[in-house]
């Protein structure tokens, strides 16, 4: 998809998240951002990803940003229903003591919750080669 018309639709379709993203950008001002494949791709301080609507944040060694792009790809494809369906369980999924224990303990990969899994095929598909650190 072209730059302007991703932007556009995330801003508009994808508002909730865009804002929740803008706020969390806000937050972490001082990390390097570039644009990149229609969104902005902040590098962060953490060893986890997070995809809300416009913005990404992934790892400055770039190991989540295909999958966080994936999570993009989400938000255009439900727009107001990305929150409750995919962030909400994929926040559960990655923050819970729970999950975390039953994924140690069976050996299951991050990609057996549902919404990881899709966001794993999403960016492997539509990931933009610019994105890459």
């Amino acid at each position: 998809m072209k730059p302007l018309p991703y932007a556009l639709l995330q801003c508009v379709w994808g508002a909730p998240q865009t804002l929740a993203g803008l706020a969390l950008r806000l937050r972490f001002r001082r990390c390097p951002r570039r644009r990149a494949g229609g969104c902005v791709l902040t590098l962060w301080p953490r060893d986890d990803g997070v995809s809300l609507g416009l913005f990404v944040f992934a790892p400055a060694d770039g190991s989540l940003t295909a999958h966080e792009y994936g999570h993009t790809i989400q938000s255009l494809l439900l727009g107001p229903l990305y929150l409750p369906v995919v962030g909400l369980p994929s926040a559960l999924w990655a923050s819970l003591p729970a999950f975390r224990r039953l994924r140690r303990r069976r050996g299951l990969p991050y990609s057996a919750c549902f919404t990881e899994r899709w966001a794993d095929a999403l960016g492997a598909r539509c990931f933009p080669k610019e994105m890459d650190p």
